[in-house]
């Protein structure tokens, strides 16, 4: 396995926490870098554990999915991948300031919601056979580091690239599930 394979895992996985790290300046225009750091530990945090839940879970059905695991990985990529190009061509979503997303509830949703995606894709992680410890563990620094950026640049970041992002998130996942799919098939 490519050595770089969860860096690029990490960088599309964190498109969606990336996209709405670039919006919290718009939402919460005096960031302090206690909320800016709070924001990304929880969006890291969730974007690790959803994929080493959804590893788990695989290895549990391993058994039964072996056979065809290969198609599994590139469907659940595919669909996640396709879900993320189709939410970045939408138009963008105004922000909601009758709370605050720094902290609590509203910060809890947004880090599981923006970290359903690993979930699945940690299925995948079965027929990768890689190391899931380091390669989880890339994944959550990877997305902390992005949505740092995300909320330090989000004004200059949002007008540069806007939700681009989260389309070539979605088609790397894409290319990954591809890959898988091919490989397998050639064996």
């Amino acid at each position: 396995m490519n050595p770089l394979f969860p860096v690029f895992l990490g960088l599309s996985l964190s498109m969606d926490a990336f996209a709405v790290s670039v919006a919290m300046p718009f939402c919460v225009p005096s960031l302090t870098m206690r909320q800016i750091c709070r924001v990304a530990g929880a969006f890291g945090f969730f974007q690790a554990l959803m994929p080493l839940l959804g590893w788990g879970l695989g290895n549990l059905a391993s058994r039964v999915i072996a056979p065809f695991d290969h198609w599994v990985a590139f469907a659940l990529l595919g669909f996640i991948g396709g879900k993320m190009v189709l939410e970045g061509l939408r138009k963008e979503e105004e922000c909601n300031n009758r709370s605050d997303p720094t902290s609590g509830w509203p910060l809890l949703t947004l880090a599981v919601g923006t970290s359903i995606d690993a979930l699945a894709v940690g299925f995948s992680f079965v027929a990768l056979k890689l190391n899931v410890w380091s390669t989880v563990s890339v994944i959550g620094a990877t997305t902390f580091v992005c949505c740092w950026i995300g909320m330090v640049g989000g004004r200059q970041i949002g007008r540069f690239l806007g939700r681009r992002m989260e389309v070539a998130g979605g088609l790397v996942l894409i290319g990954i599930g591809l890959k898988i799919l091919v490989e397998h098939l050639s064996m």
